[in-house]
């Protein structure tokens, strides 16, 4: 894949994940719950992105999928939040 699509990619991913920890706090009742949540999307995330390295050519395309493979995984709570906001939903 060329470091350009990587690139851009990896720039939209980010920003999901960036809204994803923004926005967790105000769907969660209890500030214990939303830390939780964040440190469970950033394990996984950190895991996930470094699966994706192992699969790179070049060293900084391995980065670039490290930080793919972390965005990657805020994509579904990116979703959800973005639907709970829509909705008008409360805390849960």
């Amino acid at each position: 894949m060329s470091t350009l699509v990587l690139s851009i990619s990896a720039m939209v991913l980010l920003m999901v994940a960036g809204y994803v920890q923004y926005r967790i706090p105000n769907f969660t009742r209890r500030r214990s719950d939303a830390n939780m949540t964040r440190v469970v999307l950033l394990l996984v995330g950190v895991a996930f992105g470094y699966l994706c390295t192992r699969y790179a050519l070049t060293r900084i395309d391995a980065y670039l999928a490290f930080l793919n493979g972390l965005g990657l995984v805020h994509v579904p709570a990116g979703v959800i939040l973005f639907l709970k906001r829509a909705r008008g939903e409360s805390r849960s």
